[in-house]
């Protein structure tokens, strides 16, 4: 996946986060649940990072150690 596709997931996992604590701060009922899924997206926009990081990392050492 090109480095702007990442960027651009990383970027709607990352809204999305931000919503649903915004939403938590205005529902105290649902707080844990909506503060969950936050956390959720922001671990799948570290995942994405991460994933992509460690891909082009492991293909510049190659590179390098030819």
């Amino acid at each position: 996946m090109s480095g702007n596709a990442v960027l651009e997931n990383v970027r709607r996992y990352r809204t999305i986060a931000s919503l649903y604590r915004q939403t938590a701060a205005f529902r105290p009922a649902q707080r844990s649940t909506l503060l969950a899924q936050a956390y959720e997206y922001e671990r799948l926009a570290m995942t994405e990072l991460e994933a992509h990081f460690t891909v082009h990392n492991t293909s510049w050492n190659m590179a390098t150690a030819a």
